[in-house]
Order: structure tokens, then sequence, then C-alpha cells
């Protein structure tokens, strides 16, 4: 019994140090830098210039006729109206804005 109490022991701290994660970093990232920038090239040849276009240009069409109506005659004046009747003894109040 002494002895079987030991292995217990035994056997539960080995399975808890089993259980324990190992911790695993990772590597860290690679950033390569360019180094300083070569000499530039040479310059290029310019490209050939593109042809005219050989289209003429149409005729202007003529200008239309002007009209030869005459202005009418203005109308006469109407006749004035005659001026109204008072009211009477009624009181009209027109209100400012």
């Amino acid at each position: 019994m002494k002895y079987s109490i030991l292995l217990a022991a035994l056997l539960a701290t080995l399975g808890l140090t089993a259980c324990e994660r190992a911790v695993v970093t990772p590597a860290p990232a690679v950033v390569t830098v360019p180094g300083p920038a070569g000499p530039s090239g040479a310059t290029g040849a310019t490209g050939a210039t593109g042809e005219t276009g050989s289209g003429t240009t149409g005729a202007t069409g003529a200008t239309g006729a002007t009209g030869s109506g005459t202005t009418g005659a203005t109308g006469a004046t109407g006749a004035k109206g005659t001026k109204g009747e008072t009211g009477g003894d009624t009181l009209v109040i027109v209100p400012q804005k």
C-alpha cells in the first residue's frame, strides 16, 4: 500500500507535466531592403509624326430672305369708367402690412 500511493503520486506528477504547453515563438519576418539605384539608361528615340488629314471644308449655305410684312396699327384707347357710389354708413378697415 505504501508503494501504491507513491506510484499514484508519481503517475499524477508525470501526467500533469505532460499537459503543459511548450511555447513556440515564431521566427521574425524577414524584410528585404533594396540596395541603391543603378545609373539611368539611355533616352529612347522620338516617334514619327502622324500624317495630316486631307479632307476639304464644305461650302457655306445661303442666308434666307428677310420677311416683308408690315407692322399693324395701334388699337384705340378704351372708354374711362364712371366713379363708383359711396357705401353709405358702412365702415371698411384695411389692415396695413
